[in-house]
C-alpha cells in the first residue's frame, strides 16, 4: 500500500519522547526512519522500566514498555558518535537523508561536526530539526529542559489540580508527559512544512522546537483569558473556566462527565434530570449566567446526578444528544466498543517478544493511511540493512 511519505529518509538522533514521538509519526506515514543509538545502551527509555517487554518465554528483556510507545516502524543502528569513525558515518548517512531530528543540548553536536551548519553545507536539502527545553536562543537556551519542569514553568500546572479552597489543592502535573508529546507533534508539522518549502526551492532549513514555547502556546483559551481578560486563570479541578456545566459529577455508582456546550444541551439535560425549571431560571438560562452562578448551580446538579448510575445517566442523556461519558480506566478504554471498532490497539511482530502491542496512529487518511510495518527495534538490529540501503555497502565489524 502506498503511504504519504514513501521514499522520505529520516535520520533520528533523538531519544526519550519528544523527538521519537515526532519521528514515529513520520514513520507511521511511511518514512524510512533510521534511529541512531548508543552502542550497548541505546535510547535512555530502553532502561526506563518496569514494566519490561517480555520475550516469548515470559522473561524480562532489556527493553522497557516506555521505549515501545514511541519507536515502532523504525530501524535501529548503533553508532558511537563520540568517535571520529562514528561521526563520519553519521555525516555520510546525513548526506543521504531528507530529515534529521536531534534533541541534544544547544551546541552539543557542534563539537562532532553534526550541527546544522556543518550538515547543511554537506547536504543543502536537509531539513534539520532541533528539539530542546528552551530553544536555541534566549537566556535559558543552555539549560536542560524536562517535561515536568516545563509543565510548571509554562503555566500548565497553575491551571491543573484542585482549586485553592478545596482539600488536596496545589499544582498538579498532567498524568503523561504531555508537553513532550505536543512538542513531537509540532515538530512533525514543522518538518512537513519545511519539506514543502524544500520541494519548491531545493533548500532545507533549521527547525528550532522548544518545549517551553509549545507549552505556552498550548494553553489556548487559558492564555487568551489572561491576555484579553486580564485575570490570571486559577486551578479549578475538573471544572471549565468558560463553560458550565462542563466537569465531572458523582453518580449512584461512580462518576460521569458532563460536557454541555450550549444552552439547548443544558435544557435537554434539565428535562432528563426532572428539573426543566432550571433551564428557564434567569440564573441558569444562558452559559454566561451559569458561569456567573456556578456556585449555586453545581451543588444542585450534584444532588440530582447521584440519583442514577453512570450507565443509566449515559443511556438517558445520549438519547437526548447531551454530551456525556464515563471516567474510564485504561483497561476499560481498550474494552470500549468505539475503541475496538476504530482499531486503536495494534500488535506487531517482534524478533524477541513475538508480538508487541501498541496504540494506532490517530491520523486517518483515505488514500495513504498509516502502515504498521514493524515493532520497536532491538538495539542495532538493522545496521547492515541501513548501510546497504542508504550507503550501498555492507555493515562493518
Amino acid at each position: 500500500m502506498a503511504t504519504a511519505l514513501d521514499g522520505l529518509k529520516v535520520l533520528d538522533l533523538s531519544r526519550v519522547l519528544a523527538g521519537p514521538w515526532a519521528t514515529q509519526t513520520l514513520a507511521d506515514l511511511g518514512a524510512d526512519v533510521v534511529k541512531v543509538e548508543r552502542p550497548g545502551a541505546g535510547d535512555d527509555t530502553r532502561a526506563w522500566g518496569p514494566p519490561w517487554l517480555k520475550d516469548e518465554q515470559g522473561r524480562n528483556t532489556s527493553d522497557a514498555a516506555y521505549f515501545c510507545c514511541a519507536n515502532r516502524n523504525k530501524r535501529s543502528i548503533a553508532i558511537d558518535i563520540a568517535t571520529p569513525e562514528g561521526q563520519a558515518l553519521v555525516r555520510r548517512l546525513a548526506g543521504q537523508a531528507d530529515v534529521l531530528v536531534e534533541n541534544f543540548k544547544v551546541g552539543g553536536l557542534k563539537a562532532y561536526g553534526l550541527d546544522f551548519d556543518s550538515l547543511h553545507a554537506l547536504n543543502p536539502r536537509l531539513v534539520y530539526c532541533s528539539i530542546t527545553g528552551f530553544g536555541q536562543t534566549g537566556p535559558y537556551a543552555p539549560r536542560a529542559g524536562y517535561d515536568f519542569l516545563i509543565q510548571g514553568m509554562g503555566g500548565l500546572m497553575s491551571v491543573t489540580g484542585r482549586g485553592d479552597a478545596e482539600e488536596g489543592a496545589g499544582p498538579q502535573k498532567v498524568g503523561v508527559a504531555l508537553t513532550d508529546v505536543m512538542t513531537g507533534l509540532h515538530a512533525a508539522v514543522g518538518i512537513l512544512a519545511a519539506l514543502r518549502h524544500r520541494d519548491r526551492t531545493g533548500e532545507g532549513q533549521h527547525l528550532d522546537l522548544a518545549l517551553l514555547d509549545v507549552q505556552v502556546a498550548a494553553l489556548a483559551n487559558q492564555t487568551a483569558n489572561w491576555l484579553i481578560g486580564g485575570t490570571v486563570p486559577k486551578r479549578m479541578g475538573n471544572a471549565h473556566p468558560n463553560i458550565v456545566p462542563y466537569q465531572d459529577f458523582p453518580t449512584a455508582d461512580g462518576d460521569m462527565i458532563l460536557a454541555i456546550g450550549n444552552d439547548g444541551q443544558f435544557a435537554r439535560f434539565c428535562e432528563v434530570a426532572g428539573h426543566a425549571e432550571w433551564a428557564s431560571d434567569a440564573r441558569f438560562a444562558t452559559n454566561a449566567a451559569r458561569v456567573a452562578h456556578r456556585a449555586v448551580l453545581i451543588p444542585l446538579l450534584r444532588q440530582a446526578t447521584v440519583m442514577r448510575t453512570t450507565r443509566e445517566w449515559i443511556a438517558a442523556l445520549e438519547s437526548k444528544a447531551v454530551p456525556c461519558g464515563p471516567v474510564n480506566r485504561l483497561d476499560e478504554v481498550f474494552a470500549d466498543p468505539q475503541v475496538v471498532a476504530r482499531g486503536l490497539r495494534v500488535d506487531l511482530p517482534h524478533p524477541v517478544a513475538g508480538s508487541v502491542p501498541g496504540v494506532a496512529s490517530p491520523i486517518r487518511l483515505s488514500a495513504t493511511p498509516p502502515v504498521y510495518r514493524s515493532a520497536p527495534p532491538v538495539l542495532g538490529q538493522d545496521g547492515a540493512a541501513v548501510l546497504a540501503d542508504w550507503l550501498g555497502e555492507p555493515a562493518r565489524d
